[in-house]
């Protein structure tokens, strides 16, 4: 092997996912390679929803306040999600009025629509920013695990040149049919594919069918057809998914083979309800809906992410979502390892934690798709309905990442305005003031571990700090009424499931990891206990 490029993380595929992930272990300090088979980040409008766990992400990355701008310029901000027969007839349903409404007390960060290609770039000169080395036309030939690390051929598709690299981990992110997951002979699990469906991107002045309306995301019934549409201010671009067309009771699923773009014309017309509207129609996405999780999410060396791991349809907009939080997940877990902070059995907590969630997200889509696209499926063969917030916020996490309390109830989903920092769950929101200036919980959560006291809790921040020197473990320690830090409400207690004399230990991606109800049994050995069994170390 002739000087192959040595890097501790290899990311393959530059998309959404494998950028976030590439941002994400930047700031952990982390050096990856992101490689792309395209030329560039999307060129097509899809993954047009941040859920607010993926904005709290973003958030601490320093994205918020970009991407809302960007949201404002793209999208009518806080939609609604309707159904319509067609646009011109109006709204015959209502699933969602307001984007944000009820949720806002559970978050700093409000759910956003942005489009894939105006965020992708976003994500992507963060993660430069940050020193990740981010190639396109570059696509993988060939891997090779071995107990060190993963040998991968790539191929500079520009030029043709052919070169090696050598990297102690890789993380999958090229997408449903992913190369890496074939490679390794990891099948699927879930449900088999059941529409070949259709995006067609047009151009339309749709502003005097619009003008007015908080909507989002609208859902079409048609006789017809069935499936929804996006529109993109100022209303004169949009795109429309067709799912089923035909007989509801007895569609037709493969709407894809042999579909003009004069026969998508058509669709759009019908879906519209007039053809008195000119229609260009700029391109056509073709792409199979399907339910399903890889069999597994990791060998010794190489972690499944994003679309690669885990593939649903899009109603109710879980699929980048969930993909995002999976590399959030595991970029700590890589750091510690890489910088021999803790063991490579802490890297088993990933597939623990995120294929659980993943089959969650993706059993939720699907009841979301028959209730709302395709009934003839059969609604008594789904999961029940979840609410949006307990699959966004409210995932319960299971491994030796986390110290479980006992009894545990086997929850896989919380409200989480009802989770109360239980171990394996999502710290919550709550405001907080230092120095005069309001700040989340979540604020406090970034690339180290913190431990989170009541206010009268000094004992435990004493033994913290002894305890964190003494396992080499970079801890944050916040509490109220130390250093500048105020809860002007006093709810940090009662928010956080403990008395005031308690305290939560938070790991860097924001879940609980241990809490202690008060004072009692307050000690160092306790501590250091603690975060020791976290990091995996026994």
């Amino acid at each position: 092997m002739a000087n192959p490029l040595e890097v501790p993380v290899l990311i393959v595929g530059g998309s959404l996912v494998g950028l976030s992930a590439g941002m994400l272990l930047a700031r952990h300090g982390v050096h990856s390679l992101v490689v792309e088979r395209h030329s560039g980040t999307a060129i097509h409008p899809r993954a047009a929803h941040a859920t607010q766990r993926t904005m709290e992400i973003l958030r601490a990355a320093g994205l918020e306040a970009a991407i809302r701008e960007r949201s404002a310029e793209q999208f009518v901000q806080n939609g609604g999600v309707v159904e319509v027969q067609t646009l011109v007839g109006g709204a015959s349903r209502q699933f969602i009025a307001d984007l944000n409404a009820g949720v806002r007390d559970v978050s700093p960060c409000e759910r956003v629509f942005l489009s894939q290609d105006s965020l992708e770039p976003l994500i992507m000169e963060r993660a430069r920013q940050l020193g990740a080395d981010v190639r396109f036309s570059t696509e993988m030939l060939s891997l090779d695990e071995d107990p060190a690390g993963v040998t991968t051929q790539l191929r500079d598709r520009t030029s043709g040149a052919t070169f090696t690299v050598r990297s102690q981990y890789l993380i999958a992110a090229d997408g449903a049919h992913s190369g890496v997951r074939r490679k390794l002979g990891i099948g699927m699990q879930g449900r088999p594919p059941f529409s070949k469906s259709v995006t067609v991107y047009f151009r339309a002045d749709l502003r005097a069918l619009l003008d007015g309306k908080q909507w989002a995301v609208v859902y079409v019934n048609h006789p017809h057809l069935r499936g929804f549409f996006r529109f993109e201010k100022p209303f004169d671009r949009a795109f429309l998914v067709v799912n089923t067309e035909g007989d509801a009771a007895h569609p037709v699923t493969d709407v894809s083979t042999g579909l003009t773009p004069e026969r998508a014309v058509g669709l759009v017309a019908c879906a519209l309800g007039t053809r008195d509207i000119p229609i260009a129609i700029d391109s056509i996405m073709h792409w199979e809906a399907q339910a399903a999780v890889a069999e597994r999410l990791q060998t010794a060396r190489v972690f499944i992410a994003g679309d690669a791991a885990h593939v649903m349809p899009p109603t109710g907009g879980f699929g980048g979502n969930t993909g995002a939080q999976d590399a959030h997940n595991l970029a700590w877990k890589l750091a510690r390892v890489l910088r021999a902070e803790a063991p490579a059995a802490l890297l088993a907590t990933y597939e623990a934690e995120r294929r659980p969630v993943a089959a969650l997200s993706a059993e939720q889509a699907y009841t979301r798709y028959v209730l709302r696209t395709d009934p003839s499926l059969g609604p008594e063969g789904c999961e029940p309905l979840i609410g949006d917030l307990d699959i966004e916020l409210g995932y319960v996490y299971r491994s030796g990442a986390v110290l479980a309390e006992t009894p545990d109830d086997g929850a896989a989903h919380l409200s989480p305005r009802e989770s109360r920092a239980r171990p394996g769950t999502r710290a919550p929101h709550l405001w907080l003031e230092r120095q005069g200036q309001r700040l989340s919980t979540l604020d406090l959560y970034d690339t180290r571990f913190v431990l989170l006291a009541g206010p009268n809790a000094e004992e435990w921040c004493r033994c913290a700090r002894i305890a964190a020197s003494e396992e080499r473990v970079a801890l944050d320690i916040s509490r109220p009424g130390a250093e500048g830090l105020e809860d002007p409400a006093g709810q940090l207690p009662d928010a956080h499931g403990i008395e005031p004399d308690g305290c939560v230990l938070v790991r860097p991606d924001g879940f609980v990891a241990w809490r202690a109800r008060n004072a009692q049994g307050a000690c160092i050995a306790a501590v250091r206990s603690a975060l020791s069994r976290v990091h995996g170390r026994g």
